[in-house]
C-alpha cells in the first residue's frame, strides 16, 4: 500500500454499522484487541465509505468485510484471518483456515453476508465508551 496522508494510522476495519452480527464482531475485537491495533469505520460514515470506494468496493452494496493495514487491503475471509492472527496468542490458530480453498471460504462468507441482516437483524451503530472512542474514525 502506498503512503497516503489521508489514510489513518494503523489497521482499519470497515464494518456495517447497522448489522447486529457486525457490531458483535466489533465488540469482540474491542474486548480482545488489548494492544489497540485495530481502528473501526462504519461503512455508513464518510471514512468507511471513502475506504470502500478507494479499494474498489461499492459503498452502496456492502457485502464485503474490509481490512486496510500497512500491507495493503484484504476482504472477506483473508481479512478475518489476518485480524484474528493480529490479536496474537491462541487466535493465531486462525491460520489453519488457510487450508480451505479461498474461493470456498469467501463463498461461505458472502452467503452469510448477504443474509446477515435477515438472520441477525439490524441495529444502530455500536456506541463506544469514552476510552474506546479514539478507535472509531467517525
Amino acid at each position: 500500500m502506498r503512503e497516503d496522508a489521508s489514510l489513518p494510522a494503523g489497521a482499519v476495519i470497515v464494518f456495517d454499522g447497522t448489522c447486529v452480527l457486525c457490531n458483535g464482531w466489533v465488540r469482540f475485537l474491542l474486548r480482545h484487541d488489548r494492544r489497540g491495533r485495530y481502528r473501526f469505520a462504519a461503512m455508513q460514515g464518510s471514512s468507511g465509505r471513502a475506504l470502500l470506494a478507494a479499494h474498489g468496493l461499492d459503498p452502496e452494496d456492502p457485502a464485503s468485510f474490509l481490512l486496510v493495514d500497512a500491507q495493503g487491503m484484504r476482504t472477506d475471509t483473508a481479512a478475518i484471518v489476518r485480524v484474528l492472527v493480529g490479536l496474537g496468542g491462541l487466535w493465531r490458530l486462525a491460520l489453519l483456515a488457510r487450508v480451505l480453498p479461498r474461493g470456498l471460504g469467501d463463498a461461505g462468507y458472502r452467503f452469510l453476508a448477504r443474509r446477515r441482516k435477515r438472520w441477525f437483524g439490524s441495529t444502530a451503530c455500536t456506541v463506544p465508551s469514552p476510552e474506546q472512542r479514539e478507535r472509531f474514525l467517525d
